[in-house]
């Protein structure tokens, strides 16, 4: 993968080198090999390569026969070799073995419906000099990033936030209602970002650029099948076909001129893509994994059974509590976003060991949970509709307790625990049914916003944005697709696959890719019956039927563990300062956005306790991440390189050069 970067301009003055040259430099971690830049009277178009593909040959930008579309392209698209023949047979004439010319000569042949061949994680711009037309386009979940801003006459595009910061006429603050909604969701939504006048394309979605006219259109729907009208399929031919498209979506993601591993947990995800990867196409896998010191958050004993299971060439890294703080600088200026856990770091730090190694490409196992039904709170909602039949029921929130047994074995706290997952329980058609526990939980950080910040929301309801944004099928949908399109378009589209995904790999110049998200699985299972995803309470139902003759029955069966990372170990303790760093009253005052008093009496308690609450654990991290956010984006922003560099190519065509 890589980094791009562009400026049009609707004026006469073409955009400036120098700027477009900065832009890039600031995501030379996303490609730190080669630099290309294209530049004419209109736009600039700039190209920082990871190359993965077509080492030798495969410089950006890419043109066409007669050089007048011009790509800057990051991503891979997988099928590429088979789109190679089909557009040779058409008569396109390729000069690179590259998969990134394969989309400009689609482009070329089927306009904007180019995008429904693609089989692959992508964020592009092809510019059309001669209809003087700039298009761009994200991959349909959001596996890569794309943000953008319109100012007087410019449009700017990046790979990430901090290259269109460079340019001189963009200002930075905090977007308020925005900050509301990652206090609500952990995420913004829609096309929104932590920071005023810059959007994110959402995913599925395009971007038409013309003269005069600008418009974004999806092109791409996460559909689920209407009412009970599922897909009539058997067990056994379920199984079979998810097989095979599994086998499929992992054998197209090996494509590689450079060699591929892949990331081991000791999950049932990432154990699963292991397992095909290695009995299938790579005898000589390299695995790599986390581990933590503390014993609460270590999963090495799952790990070290797959590694003995398959034969792997595993490398581990452990992880610190004092990591966590002395990565976390680090890790939020890559996110560019507040944190509502420390998850992303241990990551950053992964993806650090994997390029140590001399790896750029891992697999991963994200996406498996969202598609195939894995979360608790699938299960937890599945509950919660048949509770709600009848609300005063003391037998049916106890169904509760094979979810949460450690929660629940605590007699003491049994009417608590009752109350907490009741709320909403008499709101079983409200679309937000399932997500409501949790957004609730979260908003209460919101408690801790400055009386200012407050005074500004009073009147907002970020909810409301959220069901005004509802597919028109919504309310026909099952319980469960409800609850999978919610989590997947807000939780992994805009959190998970950015926080704990691109940004930590990218950060070190890693690419991930996920086999679980290939679209050709997510269509097929969002039409089948819930039943296939969720049996009883059996998680994941049909995917450990593909997986339990692929891996031991402790790891197809094993409880699900979340991944988590320690918060207040690495946050507050006596040698570290980030937290007075960041969170004493000048910081606080200068940014506004939380309650010097309350967030001190917080701290306090903080410091005399020695286990936290979830939601203590949140504010924490979302707090110290919020004012880091501020301080390295607001306050101080310093991208660093400030002049022109030279590029490995260029092709110039001002007319006045």
């Amino acid at each position: 993968m890589c980094g791009i970067a562009g400026i049009l301009s609707n004026k006469i003055t073409p955009p400036d080198p120098i700027t477009i040259s900065n832009m890039i430099q600031t995501l030379r971690h996303r490609g730190p090999e080669e630099t290309g830049l294209y530049i004419d009277n209109r736009i600039a178009l700039a190209h920082a390569r990871l190359s993965i593909i077509d080492i030798s040959e495969g410089i950006q930008p890419i043109h066409n026969e007669d050089k007048s579309l011009w790509i800057i392209f990051n991503g891979e698209i997988f099928n590429y070799p088979e789109l190679r023949i089909e557009l040779i047979k058409a008569g396109h004439k390729f000069y690179t073995k590259s998969d990134t010319e394969i989309i400009i000569h689609l482009y070329e042949e089927y306009g904007v419906e180019c995008l429904q061949k693609l089989n692959g994680q992508f964020a592009f711009s092809i510019w059309d000099s001669k209809k003087q037309t700039l298009f761009i386009a994200r991959d349909r979940v959001g596996i890569l990033p794309l943000f953008y801003t319109k100012k007087d006459d410019l449009f700017l595009f990046a790979s990430e936030i901090k290259a269109l910061f460079v340019h001189p006429s963009i200002n930075r603050s905090i977007n308020k209602k925005s900050l509301d909604q990652v206090f609500t969701f952990w995420t913004t939504l829609n096309d929104q970002t932590l920071f005023n006048e810059i959007n994110e394309l959402p995913p599925a979605h395009f971007i038409l650029c013309t003269k005069g006219n600008f418009k974004v259109e999806k092109y791409w729907q996460l559909d689920f099948t209407k009412g009970n009208d599922y897909f009539p399929i058997t067990k056994t031919k379920l199984t079979e076909q998810v097989e095979e498209i599994l086998l499929d979506a992992v054998k197209i993601r090996l494509r590689s001129d450079v060699p591929v591993g892949s990331y081991l947990s000791g999950g049932l995800d990432s154990s699963g893509i292991t397992s095909i990867i290695k009995k299938n196409f790579n005898n000589k896998l390299n695995t790599f994994g986390i581990r933590f010191e503390d014993k609460d958050y270590d999963e090495g004993s799952f790990q070290q059974e797959m590694v003995n299971y398959l034969g792997v060439n595993h490398s581990e890294l452990y992880i610190r509590s004092e990591d966590i703080s002395a990565n976390l600088e680090s890790v939020i200026w890559h996110t560019e976003k507040t944190l509502l856990r420390t998850a992303p770091i241990p990551l950053f730090l992964l993806s650090a060991l994997v390029r140590k190694n001399n790896y750029k490409v891992v697999l991963t196992g994200e996406g498996s949970d969202e598609i195939f039904g894995g979360y608790n709170i699938f299960k937890e909602t599945k509950i919660r509709k048949f509770w709600s039949r009848f609300p005063e029921s003391k037998i049916r929130p106890q169904l509760l307790g094979k979810l949460y047994p450690y929660i629940f074995k605590n007699k003491k706290l049994g009417n608590t625990i009752v109350e907490f997952f009741k709320f909403g329980i008499n709101e079983p058609n409200n679309p937000l049914f399932s997500h409501l526990i949790r957004w609730n939980n979260t908003s209460r950080i919101k408690n801790f916003f400055s009386d200012d910040l407050k005074k500004d929301l009073e009147n907002y309801n970020a909810f409301t944005d959220v069901i005004e944004n509802l597919p028109n099928d919504f309310y026909k949908w099952d319980y469960l697709a409800k609850a999978q399109y919610l989590e997947i378009m807000i939780f992994m589209s805009n959190y998970l696959l950015s926080s704990q995904g691109d940004r930590m790999s990218m950060a070190n110049s890693v690419e991930i890719r996920v086999p679980f998200l290939d679209h050709r699985l997510i269509e097929l299972m969002n039409k089948v019956n819930p039943e296939f995803k969720i049996n009883l309470l059996n998680e994941k139902f049909i995917l450990k039927e593909v997986l339990k003759s692929k891996l031991p029955d402790s790891i197809v069966n094993r409880p699900k563990n979340p991944y988590r990372a320690p918060i207040k170990k690495g946050l507050i303790n006596a040698d570290i300062k980030i937290v007075e760093k960041y969170l004493n009253q000048d910081e606080l005052s200068n940014s506004g956005l939380f309650n010097s008093q309350r967030v001190n009496l917080f701290l306090n308690k903080m410091q005399k306790t020695d286990s936290i609450s979830e939601i203590d654990g949140m504010t924490l991290i979302s707090l110290l991440s919020t004012q880091i956010v501020y301080d390295k984006f607001i306050k101080s922003f310093n991208a660093g390189i400030q002049k022109l560099l030279p590029f490995n190519a260029v092709f110039d065509l001002r007319d006045n050069k």
